[in-house]
């Protein structure tokens, strides 16, 4: 694809929080249990039934007015002696430590100057029952059981609780409790204002008016309606905290991301360097400097270096990328280490050529047999032709192809517009998933497909409308990697817009959101999302 030109709570301020929630008016919510009744994922007017079952694979309270306090052993000091034990043979284990809660406020958490962190760690199980109230000038409030009271701009509250210790009656897994305000218009026999469901449900903030009247959709499929505006809050227990796109906060478009073990690795476009970043949580990234330098640059490679993804074929690592030759032909190159971080040596001369403009956007994929294989992009729009996505097997080290390629998709679809780019392929459940990009990635209408075969040469069934698009604060949202996430998700890295922004600074930024799947098709119903969730 082508370049650019080119988290909390009241360390502080108890007090004005606490004056605060006296001026705010009070009103009762439901703490009741009640279950829903239907099939989720209908038009519904609420949540019915349980959640979607989507395929993927004596405590002490905080009292009102306790500060929050730092509970990291002192600098340099370890927990206990090295070599010795825990306790002594035969006696009892040492007693758990203390209960302590970790308490992250969503982005939109109206955070005091003095109060630099997003989140608080407290002594004892903090709780909090999901709902919010909204003050006269139309911000949201929680009240917590230590009589925090938490504010955030707009009528929603994002709040990530999570547990350290000896702390009873508390979950042992991820869960959600998505609570919904007074305007909300609940389905029959639904007496409480909350559903609880496993693991990270997430919304991506979008309120679809009609008629007065509004909905939002969720992650899992439900759709709420309300009677006026949105009306909703999210509570999330020991989920790992919260996030909120994008990412990486500086152009960077066409994310390539390796799994390996437990780090990621990230590579994106801009310049021949390929900026190399790494991270164990898909969140936060720390820079390692460039795949290339000017040293290093391939000699055949002259300008417009794009599109590079990092993988590890064997014991090696082998970055595969896009740039024009001094003809202004474009082919995919790739270059190889022992290390993920480098220093990389480019084998000499393209990989995948094809005649004038040329072929970009290589993607390698590995599948269950242990064949390896490349795809690339035939750059045809440029020149007012077809933009086929073709695939060949390469040889065991990744560095040289095998038999002939074979076309498998190419821009069939009104939405996709005069192209079709980025190919990434997994396999999951019997099926070759190719995720793809479609019209052009300096436009609002850009987006992402999907397509799926029982082979990985096809042939390939297209799923239809994209499953990623422009919405709420991001546009052209595409080009990017499907790996699982830490927590075991399935999650798409990919670059996108600001909304209003689309070919301006800062350019293209790196999200990541979850995947669903039903119906044997992947999902992203909360993405592109600007909101606080938890991490992948």
């Amino acid at each position: 694809m082508a370049s650019m030109p080119t988290r909390t709570g009241c360390l502080f301020v108890l007090l004005p929080l606490v004056l605060l929630a006296a001026c705010a008016g009070t009103r009762g919510s439901s703490l009741d249990g009640g279950d829903p009744d239907g099939a989720p994922g209908r038009d519904t007017k609420g949540p019915r039934d349980a959640a979607v079952a989507e395929d993927t694979t004596d405590e002490t309270e905080a009292s009102a007015g306790e500060m929050p306090v730092e509970l990291d052993a002192a600098p340099g000091k370890p927990d206990a002696a090295p070599g010795k034990p825990d306790a002594a043979p035969g006696k009892p284990d040492a007693a758990p430590p203390p209960c302590t809660t970790r308490i992250t406020y969503g982005s939109t958490w109206i955070k005091p100057a003095s109060h630099p962190a997003s989140h608080d760690e407290v002594k004892g199980k903090v709780t909090w029952d999901g709902h919010c109230k909204v003050d006269a000038a139309g911000n949201a409030y929680a009240t917590l059981s230590n009589g925090w009271k938490p504010y955030f701009k707009g009528r929603s509250c994002i709040i990530a609780l999570d547990y350290k210790g000896a702390c009873k009656g508390v979950p042992t897994q991820c869960e959600t409790r998505v609570a919904y305000g007074p305007a909300w218009d609940p389905a029959p026999s639904h007496p409480a204002y909350h559903d609880d469901v496993a693991g990270a449900l997430t919304w991506d903030g979008v309120c679809h008016a009609s008629g007065g009247k509004s909905w939002a959709l969720l992650s899992n499929g439900w759709t709420p309606h309300f009677s006026g505006a949105c009306d909703l809050a999210l509570r999330h227990t020991e989920c790992g905290g919260l996030h909120a796109n994008p990412v990486v906060g500086s152009d960077c478009p066409d994310p390539g991301v390796l799994k390996d073990g437990a780090t990621y690795y990230m590579v994106c476009t801009p310049g021949f360097a390929y900026p190399i970043r790494s991270s164990k949580d898909l969140v936060h990234w720390t820079h390692h400097g460039g795949v290339f330098s000017a040293a290093t640059r391939p000699k055949w490679a002259a300008s417009h270096f794009w599109a590079p993804e990092m993988h590890k074929v064997g014991s090696s690592y082998v970055v595969y990328f896009s740039a024009k030759n001094s003809s202004g032909v474009f082919a995919v190159g790739a270059a190889w280490s022992k290390s993920p971080l480098g220093p990389y040596k480019d084998i000499g001369k393209p990989l995948v050529t094809e005649p004038h403009p040329g072929a970009i956007d290589a993607h390698h994929f590995r599948a269950s047999s242990g064949k390896r294989y490349i795809l690339w992009k035939v750059d045809g729009n440029a020149v007012g032709k077809p933009t086929p996505i073709r695939i060949q097997q390469l040889a065991a080290d990744g560095l040289s192809r095998v038999g002939q390629p074979k076309t498998i998709l190419q821009n069939t679809l009104s939405w996709e517009g005069a192209l079709v780019e980025g190919p990434w392929m997994v396999e999951r459940g019997g099926y070759y998933y190719l995720f793809y990009s479609g019209n052009g990635y300096g436009s609002s209408s850009y987006g992402v497909g999907v397509a799926r075969a029982t082979s990985p040469l096809g042939p390939f069934a297209k799923k239809g409308a994209p499953i990623l698009t422009s919405k709420g604060a991001w546009s052209g949202p595409g080009h990017g990697s499907v790996v699982r996430g830490p927590s075991g998700d399935w999650v798409h890295v990919y670059h996108a817009w600001e909304a209003g922004k689309v070919l301006k600074p800062p350019g293209r930024l790196a999200l990541v959101d979850r995947i669903q799947w039903s119906g044997g098709w992947p999902l992203m119903r909360a993405a592109p999302s600007k909101r606080s969730q938890p991490p992948p």
